[in-house]
């Protein structure tokens, strides 16, 4: 098995909250700074700099699965992640098709841009991306399940817009791949709040929204080699692959 570091929650300039250096191409320079060799873009309710990053980190040799931090009606935040192009728009679809679209307010909110791999804004979304969808957390689970993509709720630890806060627990009958603890807590703390806990399989994400907080945590996946099918199985510790939460 090979050790390989991943940062699986990373936003860009499209996430209103995102910092304008957050760009395609800087976050993926960073990553190669970083040695990371795996991330996802995870967007608020958007996967549309997916396929861009893709494009530049394959030069690096870094994979990178198309993601989206999705909303859910309960105010819950799950990152959702996929493999190829045609999960990615079926996925962007069913977002745009469910999510509130309250106007955004650039002095407020922020932009949200898209950039190309030059570094030109070639769209900007006009809807507040930061909005609730109105499916549920077992709706969107299921959405993704469909398309054979990863289920993971969101920093779970965290005192808002976290299946902890919004549900005060976390559902045993919830179908996840994994449930992701901040930088500030861990998978011990996780397991002493909630000890009913079935599925017991933790990632950290660094859940950057600044290039300098890229990498500040990862995850190793121990896999035979950097395939979806592989994260897939290191995500629920079969076929001899695992997860190792780093600390560097």
């Amino acid at each position: 098995m090979n050790l390989y570091r991943a940062d699986l929650h990373l936003h860009s300039v499209l996430s209103p909250c995102g910092d304008l250096e957050m760009s395609p191409s800087h976050i993926v320079a960073r990553a190669v700074e970083e040695h990371l060799d795996l991330i996802a873009i995870t967007d608020h309710n958007t996967t549309l700099h997916g396929p861009v990053v893709r494009q530049l980190a394959a030069e690096h040799g870094i994979y990178v699965l198309f993601g989206a931090e999705v909303t859910t009606s309960e105010e819950v935040h799950c990152v959702c992640l996929f493999d190829t192009e045609e999960q990615r728009v079926d996925f962007q679809e069913y977002i745009e098709r469910t999510i509130q679209r309250i106007p955004n307010n650039v002095d407020y909110y922020g932009y949200q841009l898209v950039v190309d791999a030059e570094e030109n804004v070639v769209d900007e979304v006009d809807y507040l991306l930061i909005s609730t969808t109105t499916q549920s957390i077992y709706e969107v689970q299921a959405k993704v399940a469909s398309l054979g993509g990863l289920f993971i709720p969101a920093h779970i630890d965290r005192p808002k817009f976290s299946i902890s806060s919004q549900l005060g627990f976390v559902p045993p009958d919830l179908k996840y791949d994994a449930l992701e603890v901040s930088r500030y807590s861990s998978p011990s703390a996780m397991l002493r709040a909630n000890p009913f806990v079935t599925h017991k399989r933790f990632v950290r994400s660094s859940d950057a929204h600044f290039i300098g907080d890229i990498a500040k945590q990862t995850t190793g996946f121990w896999m035979e080699r950097l395939d979806f099918e592989n994260v897939r199985r290191a995500l629920h510790g079969t076929h001899g692959c695992d997860l190792e939460v780093l600390n560097y």
